[in-house]
């Protein structure tokens, strides 16, 4: 590199984005994922210790993916190469095994690969990676987006680690901010910013756990903001709200806003309102909500407010939680969505809830004898008649056949009614046949 490449080089670096000046180049420095970082955790002894294996580091953006492989590159002592999975085809892949194998012949040293985006990798690429991975002359770093177990060939998966990266807490997120305000060399410690606290909070409430995106709006907002007479940049809520294009909404996830609108989602799906729902499910996904706490609710409501009115209800709201898992947001807008309309307009019945009146029974009778013709003959070791006189329904017509089935304290007790909605209506028509025919109310 000559002097010229080295200045312009150089000035590149200062003139990067915020978020990339402010990138983590220690492992002190990364912020959050203390599930796999914090002290004590495999990744973090690993890196340490410099004997890393091959992994594949899989999370939403802005979670520190690549930042990780940074400071795995600034403490490693092997020659660490990185390559776009977009912009790089086999050709170049082959170069740079090749350059990995007369480096371990010549000098011993190992050398560690950085893939991002690998899940653009083609199948025929990952292929073409694999053997050196098995042979470990490649230490592969594979960075994604999207689930690997989905996108990257199983041979790969198989032979990495996968490490999940969480979006980040609303606190790191803070301390990233503060930080890079505080910083003289690479962020903004040179200038006189100060940040209202509800500017902070909506950066890091709207930016979904993203640093990048925290980041570049904060870089955004001081570049705009002249300096008044002292020459201080005061960022304010409604330069900050500009800043990320989006505007605030009084939604704490700890506080009555969350509270409020999800009651008000939930509320509205029971109440056959497609639009209600729709709304609140907006406002909710809009203010940063987390997703699976949404489609969590979604599936207890199937049970608890449909139930089999409409049976199909369970398999619409557990398909969109897959859905969820499988592509993110914000495409999973669409399944959350549809599932929304889907219970909203579904047919309701509240008759699961027998279930809890027959906990409540059990609760109060305590401990009750199992009636002898349903119990397992199998462990019947003593002769004490168990299974005896037991009637198999699928002998009588109908596949039925009337005989008792609850203990004997709780005859003829009632638990489930089913309603006169949806598909229980047929449920509910079966049932009375069934009852007229034994001329028994037991069953």
């Amino acid at each position: 590199m000559d002097l010229f490449e080295y200045s312009l080089r150089d000035e590149l670096k200062k003139e990067a984005p915020l978020a990339a000046r402010m990138r983590p180049r220690t492992l002190e420095e990364m912020v959050g994922q203390e599930h796999i970082l914090g002290p004590g955790k495999l990744l973090r002894r690993a890196v340490e210790a410099d004997r890393l294996g091959s992994i594949i580091l899989w999370g939403p953006p802005g979670t520190g993916k690549t930042s990780l492989a940074s400071v795995i590159a600034n403490t490693t002592e092997s020659a660490f190469e990185s390559m776009s999975a977009v912009m790089a085809g086999v050709k170049e892949l082959r170069q740079l095994v090749a350059a990995a194998k007369n480096r371990r012949i010549m000098t011993g040293r190992r050398t560690i690969l950085l893939v991002d985006e690998i899940h653009h990798f083609t199948k025929t690429q990952q292929d073409a990676l694999l053997p050196h991975v098995e042979e470990g002359l490649i230490t592969l770093i594979g960075v994604t987006t999207e689930n690997p177990y989905f996108e990257v060939i199983g041979a790969l998966v198989s032979r990495s680690r996968i490490f999940r990266l969480e979006p980040l807490e609303e606190e790191d997120l803070r301390l990233i901010v503060s930080r890079t305000l505080e910083d003289n060399e690479r962020g903004l410690g040179d200038q006189e910013v100060e940040l209202d606290e509800e500017a902070l909070a909506h950066l890091v409430r709207v930016s979904g756990g993203d640093a990048r995106i925290a980041l570049n709006a904060l870089e955004l907002a001081v570049q705009t903001t002249e300096p008044d007479v002292s020459g201080v940049i005061r960022v304010t809520l409604g330069v900050a709200e500009d800043s990320i294009q989006r505007r605030a909404l009084l939604y704490d996830k700890d506080g009555d806003a969350h509270y409020d609108t999800i009651s008000a989602f939930i509320k509205s799906l029971r109440g056959s309102d497609p639009d209600a729902a729709l709304y609140w499910l907006a406002r909710m996904i809009y203010s940063g909500e987390d997703p699976r706490f949404i489609v969590r609710r979604m599936i207890i409501l199937a049970s608890e407010d449909i139930g089999n009115a409409d049976p199909q209800a369970l398999t619409v709201a557990t398909s969109a939680a897959q859905a969820l898992e499988w592509v993110g947001l914000p495409e999973a807008q669409y399944s959350l969505a549809q599932a929304a309309i889907y219970l909203a307009t579904a047919p309701k019945s509240d008759s699961v809830g027998g279930y809890f009146r027959a906990l409540a029974d059990v609760e109060e009778e305590g401990v009750v004898e199992v009636p002898d013709h349903l119990r397992d003959p199998s462990r019947d070791r003593e002769a004490l008649g168990h299974g005896r006189d037991y009637q198999y329904p699928h002998q009588y017509p109908g596949h039925f056949v009337r005989q008792q089935y609850l203990p004997d304290r709780l005859r003829g007790k009632r638990y489930y009614e089913p309603s006169d909605e949806g598909y229980e209506r047929h449920i509910g028509k079966r049932m009375r046949q069934r009852r007229q025919k034994s001329g028994d109310r037991e069953e």
